[in-house]
């Protein structure tokens, strides 16, 4: 495999990590999120369900093995409720724009424009949670946050 797809494979497979951590947290959302903000967790999580599926299938078409999503993952702050669980939908849509950048510049063709599309939606996503945007989406550093890390618990 070349270089170039290397690097196009780790990206996907970062994108996937991201996923899989996106799905856990927004099944943390959905259990602490007021009912008025039920059926927008609900569409973020299917999004993330679907992104996630596609993903694992490029993977494959680029000859690895999906990563496998953890068992369960470190949440960055304690979710006790829905302001709480407002706030990790925001910062999960934040971490996952920043592994889609990290896609876009790794990619090229369809991938490319794909991945700019979901940096694009984890962006909106994140607005609409939080109420405000950044001035890079997905580029943390640049938006004075830390670098995104989708870390699983043991």
């Amino acid at each position: 495999m070349s270089g170039a797809k290397e690097g196009e494979l780790e990206a996907v497979q970062a994108a996937l990590a991201a996923e899989h951590a996106a799905v856990y947290g927004y099944g943390v959302v959905g259990g602490r999120i007021r009912e008025e903000r039920r059926t927008e967790a609900r569409a973020a999580y299917d999004a993330h369900r679907a992104r996630r599926d596609a993903l694992s299938r490029t993977v494959r078409d680029l000859g690895g093995e999906p990563v496998a999503a953890a068992a369960a993952y470190a949440l960055p702050f304690p979710v006790a409720d829905s302001a709480t669980a407002v706030r990790l939908a925001a910062e999960l849509e934040d971490r996952v724009a920043g592994v889609y950048s990290d896609l876009v510049r790794a990619a090229e063709g369809e991938r490319r424009r794909t991945a700019a599309e979901a940096l694009r939606e984890a962006a909106v996503r994140a607005v609409r949670w939080r109420g405000e945007s950044v001035a890079f989406p997905g580029l943390a550093e640049r938006a004075g946050t830390p670098a995104p890390s989708a870390t699983p618990t043991a």
